[in-house]
């Protein structure tokens, strides 16, 4: 019998027994959120039965008691788990932005811990093969922009288990700042790397299962035999923290929820020559610069930004841009965040910056390029277009992007 993509997908999807909750079971008010892994674990690991098991993960993989699940499935006999694999800022989270930790023996398990950072294709497939797992298994906490890098861990994930003929399965966790809807520019294939691999929006809106499933069923050139297990209790309009569930830090850049709640628009300060307050307590929360004053916070305003006020701020980095310096700038303060847009916020900062500061400058590598997917934000904004501007000229593709979406979307 021939199966499309999509029929294989279904079937592959399906296998776990588990993958899809009842209807009501994930939308019954107050009903009490389960992630991917407390659902694994409460039907005893059927899915990992008899498999030789490898696990993507980082400090964000724990139980809502705070323990990590390496430690819990590597104590629990029904569970044949021979190996961890890092992805940036590495296994047990030590690693700064751009970092990992290596290869090692965790000294908790005394499993093998794999680097995969920077790793794709056939050099990852190898790592898989040389572990000699069967399943891959990934659970990570990701934050819902199309820049924070674990879902392209994900995707290059995916590709290799692909090409190393191994099974993969997806737990999936909430995305923090909701599910409701896609916003921002898509990725232009040719600007593709390691911050978007493949043309996905800004602010994608899904969990890793949906992404997971889009990437097989849209991207890869080869399905791989996947498998998710969904959440139960989630619903599309909640926030972290209805979550029930500790917040780790996915990196150490993203200290809070609130933090997520900012990240797909003003990590595009990472391409300028402004702070995006790393080296700060609240990073992309504060933004600025060393002759930056209080005529940005007032511009911002002026802006009339849905869901935010924007606060005149001074601060000195303790690393990163300007460290050590005492700089100006802004700090964002959601008070709706159902109303709140960060990526318009983002633009609108952007806008603000280049009009209010005269040092304004794009890093010289156009970096801004990769987080926005193409050149038409830099372009547009040199060129004096206002937020509104900007925020037009993407909103065809966002539309066709949405439609895509749509079809992957597995929770109400």
């Amino acid at each position: 019998m021939h199966l499309s993509r999509r029929s294989l997908l279904a079937a592959t999807t399906a296998a776990a027994g588990i993958s899809a909750p009842p209807p009501t079971e994930a939308v019954r008010p107050g009903q009490g959120l389960r992630t991917g892994f407390e659902r694994l674990a409460a039907h005893g690991y059927t899915t990992l039965r008899g498999q030789k098991t490898g696990i993507v993960t980082n400090p964000t993989g724990i139980t809502r008691d705070a323990r990590h699940i390496v430690d819990v499935m590597h104590a629990d006999d029904r569970v044949d788990l021979r190996a961890v694999f890092g992805p940036e800022h590495g296994f047990r989270g030590t690693a700064q932005a751009g970092g990992s930790e290596g290869r090692y023996d965790d000294p908790a398990t005394g499993l093998p811990v794999h680097d995969t950072y920077l790793k794709s294709g056939r050099p990852l497939a190898d790592i898989f093969t040389a572990s000699g797992v069967d399943t891959v298994v990934f659970d990570i906490q990701d934050v819902g922009a199309r820049f924070y890098t674990y879902i392209w861990t994900l995707y290059d994930c995916m590709e290799a288990a692909q090409l190393a003929g191994k099974r993969f399965v997806v737990l999936d966790r909430p995305n923090p700042v909701t599910g409701r809807s896609a916003q921002g520019p898509v990725l232009h294939k040719e600007f593709a790397t390691f911050v978007g691999r493949q043309p996905i929006s800004q602010a994608h809106g899904m969990t890793v299962a949906e992404l997971a499933r889009l990437f097989n069923e849209e991207f890869l050139t080869t399905p791989v035999p996947l498998e998710t297990v969904l959440m139960s209790g989630w619903r599309r309009s909640r926030f972290f923290d209805d979550s029930g569930l500790p917040w780790v830090p996915p990196s150490p850049n993203m200290p809070t929820p609130d933090t997520a709640l900012v990240y797909s628009g003003t990590c595009l300060f990472e391409g300028t020559n402004l702070s995006e307050g790393r080296g700060t307590t609240r990073p992309f929360e504060l933004l600025g610069a060393e002759g930056v004053d209080r005529r940005w916070a007032a511009a911002a305003n002026g802006l009339g930004l849905p869901g935010a006020h924007f606060r005149e701020a001074y601060f000195a980095p303790t690393f990163s841009k300007f460290q050590g310096k005492t700089i100006g700038g802004v700090q964002i303060h959601v008070h709706d965040r159902a109303a709140y847009d960060p990526v318009r916020t983002g633009i609108g900062l952007l806008v603000t910056a280049k009009k209010v500061w005269s040092g304004f400058a794009w890093r010289p590598d156009n970096w801004i390029d990769k987080l926005t997917g193409s050149a038409r934000v830099r372009t547009m904004i040199d060129a004096g277009a206002d937020t509104d501007e900007v925020v037009a000229g993407w909103q065809e593709e966002l539309a066709a992007f949405r439609e895509v979406r749509e079809e992957y979307l597995l929770y109400r």
